[in-house]
C-alpha cells in the first residue's frame, strides 16, 4: 500500500473518533455554577448590626413594641411617640362621634316624649284620656287606636262618631308636627266577610280613612301623610281570646322619626320597656 493510501486511510478512521466539542458547553455551566454559589455565599454573611437597626425599624413603623437597639432610621419610619397621639385622636374622635349620637338620641327622645304629652293632653281635654294608647321607639311615636269597632262600624270602614271626635282631637296637635306619619290599619285573624276578600282591604280601607279625616278635615299636608294596610300579618297579641283579637283589631298612627339610623337605634335604651297607656 503506497504512502499516499494510508494517509488516507488514516484520516477517514481518525473521523470516526468521538465529538468532544460538549466540552465547551460542559465548562461554561460549570463556570456559571460557581460563580453563582460565589454571589450566594457573599449575599449569606449577614451584617449583625445592620440587621438589628432594620428589625429595631420594622417594629417601630408597624406600632410594635421598640426593640433594646436604637432606631436610627430618619426620615422613614414615624416616630412612635406621633403614632401614639394619631392611636390617641382616633379613639378621641371615635368617643366624641358615639356622644354626638348619644346626645342626638336624648334630644329625639325629648321631642318625642313632649309631643306624646301634648297628645295626651288633647285626649284628656276631650274626655278621651283612655282612647288610645302611646308607645315610643325606634320607629317614633306609636298612638294606637286599640279595638276597631270602637272607631268603625261592624265590618266597614266607617268611621264613628267617637272615632271623628278622636281623631279632631290628635289631628290638631298633629297638623303642626313637621314629621311623616304612617297610619297603618290591622285586623285580626278571623276570615273576612263582604264586602272584603280578605283582611287586607278591610285594613287599608280603615287606614285610608283615617288618613282622608286628617287630611280632608284636620288640614294635615298630604305629601307628609300615608296608609298602609297590614291584614291580620302583625298581630299585637297571641292567641284566639276575644282580648287579644280585640287588640289585633287597631289603627296606628305613627309619627316618624326624622332622626338618622345610628342615632333611632339608642331610643329603646333610652326610653326602656315603654309601656302602652
Amino acid at each position: 500500500m503506497s504512502v499516499r493510501a494510508r494517509r488516507h486511510l488514516a484520516s477517514a478512521e481518525g473521523e470516526e473518533g468521538p465529538d468532544e466539542r460538549w466540552m465547551a458547553s460542559y465548562l461554561d455551566m460549570i463556570t456559571v455554577l460557581m460563580c453563582m454559589f460565589i454571589v450566594l455565599f457573599a449575599m449569606s454573611t449577614v451584617d449583625k448590626e445592620k440587621f438589628e437597626q432594620l428589625s429595631a425599624s420594622l417594629a417601630t413603623g408597624f406600632g410594635q413594641d421598640p426593640s433594646e437597639v436604637r432606631d436610627v432610621s430618619e426620615g422613614v419610619v414615624v416616630p412612635a411617640e406621633l403614632l401614639e397621639e394619631d392611636g390617641a385622636g382616633f379613639m378621641q374622635a371615635e368617643i366624641d362621634a358615639a356622644e354626638a349620637e348619644l346626645d342626638a338620641a336624648e334630644a329625639e327622645l325629648d321631642e318625642l316624649t313632649a309631643l306624646r304629652d301634648r297628645l295626651r293632653q288633647a285626649l284628656v281635654e276631650h274626655d278621651l284620656a283612655d282612647a288610645a294608647t302611646f308607645t315610643i321607639d325606634e320607629r317614633g311615636l306609636t298612638i294606637g287606636l286599640v279595638s276597631a269597632e270602637t272607631y268603625f262600624a261592624t265590618n266597614s270602614t266607617q268611621l264613628t262618631p267617637e272615632a271623628v271626635t278622636l281623631l279632631d282631637a290628635l289631628g290638631g296637635v298633629l297638623v303642626d308636627v313637621p314629621n311623616e306619619i304612617s297610619i297603618e290599619g290591622h285586623a285580626d285573624q278571623r276570615s273576612a266577610v263582604a264586602p272584603f276578600a280578605t283582611n287586607w282591604e278591610l285594613s287599608v280601607g280603615r287606614s285610608t280613612q283615617v288618613l282622608r279625616h286628617f287630611v280632608e278635615v284636620d288640614g294635615i299636608d298630604p305629601g307628609q301623610i300615608r296608609s298602609v294596610g297590614f291584614g291580620d300579618a302583625r298581630p299585637a297579641a297571641e292567641g284566639s281570646t276575644e282580648q287579644a283579637m280585640a287588640q289585633n283589631r287597631r289603627v296606628d298612627v305613627v309619627v316618624l322619626s326624622s332622626a338618622d339610623e345610628e342615632v333611632r337605634r339608642l331610643l329603646p335604651d333610652l326610653q326602656g320597656a315603654q309601656p302602652r297607656f
